[in-house]
């Protein structure tokens, strides 16, 4: 019973002072990561893009994404997290202004490959600094809620673009740019405000007791900071661990449900409705908002049970069912009813997923992990965007792109099956020396 007390008090600090702060950079940073898919409904025409070439600008992000991985969490380690977090957050802000200024195809795959780079050990860092900070009880809520932050961001930020695009604007620029601009500013904001809030480690928290920070060193795997130059002998264990390639699979599959709803959602909306982007940002935002609330309750009910492979592998296949209905019953309330099921069941299916491998990986390949499933997630963004750009080019069609979606949320509810497999049997075990 003590322990239960010292833990829900610490859960519930740790959640105030540290997830719910997390999830605004999550917040941010998935506005200005997504909202090209806004501006290509005025700035496919202004630069002269095709789907094919739109596609690869807004997947080609995620080469700069790749690239940053890996250094950028070296960085984390190195400085702490505070600095780590406010240097990339202000530089990430600076870059997304900035492609308000875009003249051609070139200068965007430029611009957007700076910003992946930029951005590129987000999610990485905060999910290996927040995994510091949660233990097992209510690990998959800690680290679903900044995650939460994405679905939340389509929601605010999908009228928001759409309000900046057909609003006058002080500088007399098209709405496009106006909008780039005004949505990449938070971002230095939040950066400086990094710099001066977060706590390196549970050791540095001062509104923790001292018994407090002791339970989190002693009790939370990985929260014990390594000493300087110790070895780390299973720091690349996940490489060599099916468990680990297998978690990067169903990373994969869940970011390109999610990236592929994201980047074209808004275009496929104007496609079948005609609407203007006012109008198409507010139905975008109805999955998003599902998706939240999913998100939500599908990761208590998962902490709940401690069931983590059914809470992914139900909602793709819902999802993925849901989207395909939605484009075959086309405009009217039963279409928007599916696309709203469909978009939301895909996006929540983040919900369980990070609670899988921090659970599976020992302490001293949990970063490399985490880098390593984010590296395999990320080709999701670099390649599905563009794929679909090129079917839909192909076919003049949205229905093949959308037959992708839905082919690789099936496979993505599959591979989960797999993985439940292996741990009911006991296989599911990273080795903990490379």
């Amino acid at each position: 019973m003590q322990h239960h007390m010292v833990e829900t008090d610490i859960g519930r600090k740790v959640m105030l002072r540290l997830v719910l702060p997390s999830a605004l950079f999550i917040l941010v940073g998935a506005i200005d990561r997504a909202n090209v898919g806004f501006a290509a409904l005025q700035m496919n025409a202004a630069l002269g893009l095709s789907s094919a070439q739109y596609g690869f600008g807004a997947g080609v992000l995620f080469i700069g994404y790749l690239a940053a991985k890996y250094p950028s969490v070296l960085l984390y380690e190195a400085i702490g997290m505070r600095r780590w977090l406010g240097t990339i957050t202000v530089a990430w802000g600076i870059c997304a202004s900035a492609m308000a200024l875009v003249q051609n195809e070139w200068q965007l795959y430029g611009l957007r490959i700076v910003i992946g780079f930029a951005e590129g050990g987000l999610s990485s860092g905060l999910m290996i600094y927040l995994s510091h900070w949660a233990s097992e009880r209510y690990r998959a809520s800690v680290l679903a809620i900044p995650i939460m932050a994405i679905s939340i961001a389509q929601v605010i930020g999908a009228p928001l673009s759409g309000w900046l695009i057909d609003s006058p604007n002080p500088l007399g620029w098209e709405g496009w740019r106006w909008m780039f601009l005004v949505e990449g500013l938070p971002a230095v904001v939040l950066g400086v405000f990094a710099w001066f809030y977060y706590p390196d480690g549970p050791a540095q928290a001062r509104w923790l007791a001292p018994a407090q920070r002791a339970w989190l060193i002693e009790n939370v795997k990985g929260a014990a900071k390594p000493a300087r130059g110790a070895a780390a002998p299973g720091r690349w264990g996940a490489l060599r661990s099916p468990v680990g390639w297998l978690c990067a699979l169903i990373w994969f599959c869940i970011l390109s449900g999610n990236y592929g709803v994201m980047f074209w959602l808004p275009q496929i909306v104007r496609g079948i409705s005609g609407l203007t982007p006012s109008e198409v940002g507010l139905i975008v935002a109805l999955p998003w908002a599902g998706s939240a609330i999913g998100l939500f309750f599908n990761a208590r009910h998962s902490d709940r049970t401690q069931e983590r492979f059914l809470h992914i592998a139900v909602p793709a296949l819902v999802g993925g069912t849901g989207l395909i209905l939605a484009y075959l019953l086309g405009p009217g309330l039963p279409g928007l009813l599916m696309l709203i099921l469909g978009g939301a069941c895909v996006g929540c299916t983040v919900a369980a997923f990070w609670a899988i491998p921090t659970k599976l990986l020992p302490p001293e390949s949990l970063a490399m992990g985490i880098v390593m499933i984010n590296i395999i997630g990320s080709l999701a963004g670099a390649t599905v965007p563009t794929l679909m750009g090129l079917l839909r080019d192909i076919s003049g069609s949205f229905l093949p792109p959308t037959l992708l979606l839905f082919g690789i949320q099936a496979v993505c509810a599959l591979l989960c099956l797999v993985a439940r497999h292996l741990e009911r049997r006991g296989l599911a075990r990273a080795p903990a020396i490379a």
